[in-house]
């Protein structure tokens, strides 16, 4: 663990997320001419793939990875377990099922300005928000646990519904519907990056104003309320900003795993667990991780490309194990 964490975040972390957002669009089985970088408006090929395909793309994936790896933070923070993430308490359930829905009925419809998968995405994530805190809320005690175990069986419900749901549709809607629950950055562009960006910025401030809270959290809700925290309170408050955050996140880019699991660890074993670190390197280190495994996702393939979410399941599926070993040696060790 680094000695100075904020050196680290400015001069290492910092530079490369410049760097990859400067690098990554020039990567790719096309390889652009350098003077396209001052022809935005151009309608050639080159200006065409670099500024309409490639540079929102590379934006599209940092602002998700950042959104992602935020996410992780505080959901592994309010609710006391390193392996949880929004994925555990079924926000991508809920889009996943949303999308599901709308093209198994072929809906086709632009609504206050998102696509039909979009707002049906958002929609069954909002609903899928709702369940879990209405669950926590009927059983009189809104607790990490009541929470995490309500997320968990809300994703297997959403799980079984969209299984259902792929049996009895077509075979073109069926493939729809796969490829959308891979993950996958091919369709962005700059309405997308603007359609995200909100929920980004709104999501990464409230995590950054409280750092300390999630401090507290992480620690014990009595010590927290010993501090005078409200502590469901709070809980709750950074599960819904947060949650809405990945909800826009899940709507344009589709269900992307273990960036919220990979990107917060990682960055804890270099400058460690306080927040008022952890949430801007943690910011920095995803946005960077997802817009590299995107380039290594349209770059590794030359017949079609690859959704991002298998490139981050294969990292992230070994990553799991490891951790989950290594939570196991240190719980022998302290016993």
């Amino acid at each position: 663990m680094t000695k100075s964490p904020m050196k680290f975040i400015l001069l290492v972390l910092l530079p490369l997320a410049i760097l990859t957002l400067i690098t990554m669009p020039w990567l790719g089985g096309h390889r652009p001419a350098w003077d396209v970088i001052g022809r935005p408006g151009a309608g050639d090929l080159d200006a065409i793939i670099f500024w309409q395909i490639r540079v929102p793309r590379v934006l599209l994936a940092m602002l998700a990875g950042i959104g992602l790896s935020l996410g992780g933070v505080v959901f592994q923070a309010i609710f006391q377990n390193p392996l949880a993430t929004p994925f555990t308490l079924g926000v991508a359930g809920g889009a996943s099922l949303g999308v599901t829905v709308s093209i198994f009925l072929g809906i086709n419809l632009t609504i206050l300005g998102f696509s039909s998968l979009s707002f049906a995405a958002l929609v069954g994530a909002l609903c899928s928000i709702a369940l879990v805190y209405g669950i926590a809320r009927a059983t009189g005690n809104a607790s990490p646990h009541t929470m995490l175990l309500g997320g968990v069986a809300i994703s297997f419900f959403f799980s079984s519904l969209i299984l259902l749901l792929q049996y009895f549709g077509d075979i073109g809607n069926t493939f729809r519907i796969i490829h959308w629950l891979m993950g996958d950055l091919s369709r962005a562009s700059f309405d997308s990056v603007l359609q995200v960006l909100p929920f980004i910025l709104s999501g990464a401030l409230i995590t950054g104003l409280l750092h300390r809270e999630l401090n507290l959290l992480t620690i014990n809700d009595d010590l927290a309320a010993s501090y005078g925290l409200h502590v469901e309170r709070m809980r709750i408050i950074l599960f819904l900003a947060v949650s809405l955050m990945i909800a826009g996140i899940v709507t344009v880019c589709g269900p992307i795993g273990f960036v919220g699991i990979m990107a917060p660890h990682i960055c804890r074993l270099i400058i460690g667990a306080n927040h008022k670190y952890l949430v801007p390197a943690a910011l920095l280190f995803g946005g960077i991780f997802l817009a590299l495994c995107d380039t290594l996702a349209r770059s590794l393939a030359t017949t079609a490309e690859i959704p991002v979410g298998i490139i981050t399941a294969l990292l992230g599926g070994p990553f799991f194990l490891w951790l989950l070993f290594k939570q196991g040696r240190s719980g022998t060790t302290e016993r």
